[in-house]
């Protein structure tokens, strides 16, 4: 029988703006008896978090301190073999990222993170992924709002369908979402570099798609959709270039719940058509500047990494994801996910929760790369419900204005 490993749970870049807030909710919310650490490249700034958990908690002043560079192997590696449970807030992880998964993958840890880089998760799928099946670990990558809500949202939906008459044969989800928040240096970063590299983005994504498994007998599929002025969501709906799509499809295509024929669609939900039309403008001018690197270099200097909303301003921020379910038998479900601050404080809420999960629950026996829909499921929603994250079924249409609703424990325990 192999040695018990020191450590519970080890961040890794509990230094930086998203490891810091994630470090706090650890502290808060870590069970008696957890044993965890934090971990990063330097000394110094790791003791400072610690003396600020501290104040606020006297028990974290004698939390351990692991030393180490996102690019050294033989550090990564002992800070793994230590670990049951490492997360990672290290980003771009396309330049800093892959290291730390594969000492996980190679040492049978359980690792997870906040990337939406669909080229770094695919890259890891392509190299890491059957060497964590050999050894037993569980990559789970996209844990923070990229894309816990859109993932496990789609599967709440699917369970709420379920409950009103069992599986369709035919399914589709559309995913509305809102959000105000204000974006980090490590995120604006993030998005830079995915803008820069689409070709190799389509790449990464077609070298995934002939070596992985698909199920034969289902069809899994997501549509891009088009712009329009949607009924159900009451609004103008936009069509978003981000990762959450992808995650949804693998949830689809490992869970036989999602039926035989499933597709999602992934909006932006916008009130009025000038805004839509003017955050596509924004979007498309930022990727068009991240062609030149003189362009990218000046405008990564405007926010650095590191880089993050004030107390005031995240307290301001939210979030909500609407959906609206379809079955081919007449059946419609409409759902919703909401939260506070989207891309700090609840995307370290949702991160600390999932190495938590991943730590202490009763899940699937799974190995491998694997999204929070597959890994975690219920036993997530549960633990996000709790925190204060809303996951309600709605009795009309998913508008912007109110609806009567029910939340998830209700619908868990129906």
């Amino acid at each position: 029988m192999a040695a018990p490993r020191p450590y519970d749970i080890v961040l890794f870049g509990a230094t930086g703006f998203t490891g810091g807030l994630t470090a706090e909710y650890l502290a808060r919310t870590v069970p008696d008896g957890c044993r965890w650490a934090l971990a990063g490249r330097d000394e110094g700034r790791l003791a400072a978090v610690r003396a600020k958990l501290a104040e606020a908690d006297p028990r974290c002043a004698e939390l351990p301190l692991l030393v180490a560079d996102a690019a050294d192997r033989e550090a990564l590696r002992e800070v793994a073999a230590s670990a049951r449970v490492v997360v990672s807030t290290v980003g771009p992880y396309l330049r800093h990222g892959e290291p730390l998964v594969a000492a996980c993958a190679e040492s049978g840890t359980d690792y997870v993170d906040l990337t939406g880089e669909p080229e770094f998760v695919d890259r890891m799928y392509l190299r890491h992924h059957e060497r964590a099946v050999a050894t037993g670990a569980r990559l789970v990558h996209a844990c923070g709002f990229d894309s816990v809500p859109h993932d496990l949202g789609v599967l709440f939906t699917v369970e709420e369908l379920l409950h009103r008459g069992g599986a369709a044969p035919r399914l589709s989800v559309e995913g509305f979402v809102r959000a105000e928040g204000t974006v980090s240096g490590g995120t604006f970063a993030s998005a830079m570099t995915a803008f820069s590299r689409l070709r190799a983005m389509a790449q990464a994504a077609k070298a995934r798609r002939a070596v992985e498994p698909w199920p034969k007998d289902r069809r899994v599929h997501t549509p891009v959709g088009r712009p329009h002025r949607s009924r159900a969501a009451r609004a103008w709906a936009v069509p978003m270039p981000t990762i959450d799509p992808q995650v949804v499809s693998r949830s689809a295509a490992a869970l036989d719940d999602y039926g035989p024929d499933f597709a999602y669609t992934h909006y932006a939900a916008v009130r009025r058509l000038p805004i839509a039309v003017g955050g596509a403008a924004t979007v498309a001018a930022l990727a068009l500047a991240a062609q030149l690197p003189f362009l990218r270099r000046a405008l990564g200097k405007l926010r650095k990494p590191g880089d993050g909303p004030s107390a005031e301003q995240r307290a301001r921020s939210w979030f909500t994801v609407r959906f609206v379910a379809r079955a081919d038998d007449g059946r419609t479900v409409f759902t919703k996910v909401s939260g506070g601050d989207p891309g700090y404080q609840e995307t370290a809420k949702m991160l600390a929760e999932s190495a938590l999960c991943l730590a202490y629950d009763d899940l699937p026996p799974l190995a491998g790369q694997l999204t929070t829909a597959v890994a975690m499921g219920r036993p997530l929603i549960d633990r996000l419900v709790a925190a204060g994250i809303s996951f309600q079924v709605l009795d009309t249409p998913p508008g912007f204005g109110s609806a009567p609703t029910h939340n998830a424990r209700t619908s868990a325990e129906r």
